[in-house]
């Protein structure tokens, strides 16, 4: 196990390198991926100005990429439809509404001249073997801009990814130069597709931006894209307004895509609505403004580096200078030589050097004759004369010498001496050479590279707030179910797609949920709301509950403030019995207790404003010590028919209340001294039978000791009550 925990390991550490350097991250020195700049190569080598069959091009640069043929004919899409370093021909796709390119064979492409003035000089290139051992390939290219911030990247790789943002060339190339000569700059996205960007939050390449689309809104009635936010398409776009109105987020009446060269989406609005108020819903819930995020991660020095945007122009600025060094030094040795050349021709043709020769029997005499006839010469040709040179003279032709234009010779001298001056001073002022070189680059690409993203700052649109609550919300009793597809039922309220919503359960579990379209909530639901804090701060609810322990009454009221999403919470302690729910303030409710010898009057009337308010975890507060049978709002029917009461052996047993035709009711907020009755003035008929004595109530709380000791007292005068009036009542008739 051991050995094979380090075979994984080195496996991995060695995939994951290749991955980041070879696939997936671009290098920071010319801004290509490996397998584009393979594309590049074999487009170099290919060139002949003209334009190449894409499947040609793919074949030959299999040779350098050892992967198939379909990520090399995408990479090539992809880098064409930059139009910066290859011409293409053909249907290459359109980024616009994203349709895909045609088959390979038929397409064609070329390298383009911008990429040859930045890419391509083979003599200061570095090459190494390919894949297989039989080609030579470039390590790195000498580009002389910053591709990488020019084209953009992105790329997911081990453990890392890179996503670069795309910058105007022109732009970039004129903070180079602002960088060259040590003045300050900023730079900016500018995205193919156009759009408005907020870069408030971007830092330097790295953070984030916002894009919007351009919307026409002229028309009241119709709303007109112009341009699309970097990585969306027309078709994509469309799909999301399309969602949004069919979730109830927008009302349109149709959509209609015009986009040929340049987008062009109409969007026609519904009966009522009008373009000033759809603008921010378009941006709240369709891919008509996007939040892009930046991480400007490149290969530098076979390291994978963060950078910024600045750090990446400045590094280009230095490598540009020492690029044109290099091409400078090799211009000005080429130079040399080729003077150095040309003035032994000279010499050998005009002073008939080559005359020596003609009676020389052997190689090292000719050879010896060419050079000590060259001698007298050594001040001109300021170098020595090597083998080489010997023989290069040697091959001169008859004719040529025969030809030879004297003043046509000293026309190039001239020539070659003017440039090898002008190649010393570019390299004693390699900056203005820089910058020259720099400003050149623009001429050719401002014509046909106007900024296309607008900067500006636009505020944040509140998905919440924009949205228009216009989705009805039902609750279907019978059923249980509650939602907005719920067909019946009862209306609740309307709704928009982020809210979220408070239900009660007849349990008295609470949860909060989103907007449902079928939920199932139990029938006899408690409360449904929306779920906003601001307006729960201002509701309390009220709850009475049973306890079958003891049989008594409680009430709870509280506030809800915290929750967690479609989580269940007791609203009521777990094993009791809801007998009452409000969400009212002012509100009165009756209680029916089991009925007890002696005690007349069953029902008592609460307010529910006369508890105090306490917190969610809270325990209830104890009505009374009698057994209670049920609780309703005044005036409304009950939750709950029967409810346990206790039996003679202290079991628990179900009994339905009896209808009591009239019943004394005990305000609780005014309680009054409890007065027994007189049974012998009852009987009497001065105090009718079904009416309490003005002064009589319903018992003051006790201990069930002392409940119980009572009813039992009150149990046998009861009875005897019972038949003293049964005796006294006069016959019938």
């Amino acid at each position: 196990m051991a050995y094979v925990k380090k075979l994984f390991n080195e496996n991995f550490l060695y995939y994951a390198s290749y991955v980041i350097k070879d696939r997936a991250i671009p290098e920071l020195e010319d801004g290509l991926k490996p397998v584009q700049r393979r594309i590049m190569h074999t487009l170099f080598e290919a060139d002949d100005g003209k334009y190449h069959k894409v499947a040609n091009i793919v074949g030959s640069c299999m040779k350098y990429h050892p992967h198939g043929d379909a990520s090399i004919y995408s990479a090539i899409v992809v880098l064409a439809n930059k139009d910066l370093f290859i011409d293409k021909q053909g249907n290459f796709g359109n980024v616009l509404t994203g349709d895909e390119a045609s088959a390979p064979r038929y397409i064609e492409c070329r390298s383009s001249v911008f990429a040859k003035d930045v890419f391509f000089n083979p003599k200061i290139t570095e090459y190494e073997e390919s894949y297989d051992g039989r080609n030579k390939e470039p390590v790195i290219f000498p580009a002389k801009i910053p591709v990488v911030i020019i084209t953009g990247a992105e790329g997911i790789a081990v453990g890392m990814s890179t996503k670069i943002l795309p910058h105007n060339p022109v732009e970039v190339l004129r903070a180079e130069i602002a960088c060259l000569r040590g003045q300050p700059f900023q730079l900016f996205p500018d995205f193919p597709t156009g759009g408005i960007v907020d870069a408030a939050e971007y830092q330097d390449g790295q953070g984030r931006v916002r894009v919007r689309s351009t919307l026409e809104t002229s028309d009241p009635k119709r709303i007109v894209i112009r341009d699309l936010p970097f990585g969306v398409t027309t078709e994509s776009l469309i799909d999301s307004v399309e969602a949004a109105a069919k979730s109830g987020r927008l009302r349109i009446a149709s959509i209609s895509d015009y986009t040929t060269g340049s987008v062009e989406i109409e969007v026609k609005l519904a009966r009522g609505v009008y373009s000033k108020e759809t603008v921010d819903a378009l941006y709240a819930f369709t891919q008509c403004e996007q939040s892009i995020s930046c991480n400007l991660l490149v290969i530098k020095d076979e390291q994978p580096t963060l950078m910024t945007v600045s750090d990446v122009v400045r590094h280009h600025a230095k490598r540009l200078l020492a690029i044109l060094k290099a091409e400078l030094e090799l211009e000005i040795r080429e130079l040399q030589d080729e003077m150095h050349a040309r003035t032994l021709e000279r010499i050998f043709i005009e002073e008939r050097v080559y005359k020596a020769i003609e009676t020389k029997k052997t190689q090292a005499a000719v050879d010896k004759a060419v050079i000590d006839g060259l001698l007298p010469f050594a001040a001109e040709i300021k170098r020595e004369v090597t083998s080489e040179d010997v023989e290069r003279l040697l091959r001169i032709p008859i004719r040529r010498i025969s030809l030879y234009d004297i003043e046509k010779a000293r026309a190039e001298m001239e020539r070659l001496l003017a440039r090898l001056k002008e190649a010393k001073h570019h390299l004693a002022h390699l900056i203005e050479y820089g910058i020259g070189f720099l400003d050149g680059l623009i001429k050719k690409l401002a014509p046909v590279w106007a900024r296309k993203t607008k900067i500006t700052s636009f505020g944040h649109v509140d998905a919440k707030e924009v949205a228009r609550r216009d989705i009805s919300l039902r609750y279907d009793p019978q059923s249980g179910y509650l939602g907005t597809t719920v067909t019946g039922g009862e209306f609740q309220f309307d709704v928009s797609p982020f809210d979220k919503i408070l239900v009660v359960r007849r349990s008295g579990i609470y949860s909060v949920v989103p907007v449902p379209e079928k939920l199932f909530v139990d029938k006899g639901m408690f409360y449904c709301g929306i779920a906003e804090k601001e307006m729960l701060a201002d509701i309390i609810f009220s709850i009475v509950y049973l306890d079958p322990k003891n049989g008594c009454a409680y009430i709870k009221r509280c506030s809800i403030d915290a929750w967690i999403m479609n989580k269940d919470y007791q609203l009521a302690p777990e094993g009791t019995q809801v007998l009452f729910f409000t969400a009212e303030s002012k509100k009165a409710f009756i209680v029916t207790w089991a009925p007890k010898p002696r005690f007349k009057i069953n029902t008592d009337r609460y307010k529910v404003e006369s508890f105090l308010v306490k917190g969610l975890k809270a325990q209830g507060v104890r009505l009374s010590t009698r057994h209670a049978l049920s609780a309703q709002a005044e005036g409304e029917k009950g939750l709950f028919d029967s409810v346990p009461q206790p039996a003679s052996a202290g079991a628990v047993v179900i009994a339905k209340a009896k209808p009591r035709k009239k019943t004394s009711t005990k305000v609780a907020d005014k309680p009054v001294k409890k007065q027994a009755t007189k049974p012998k003035a009852r009987a009497a008929g001065k105090i009718p039978a079904d009416k309490p004595s003005p002064k009589a109530t319903a018992p003051v709380m006790k201990s069930p000791a002392q409940a119980s000791k009572t009813g039992e007292k009150a149990g046998i005068k009861g009875g005897l009550l019972e038949k003293a009036t049964a005796r006294k009542k006069p016959p019938k008739g």
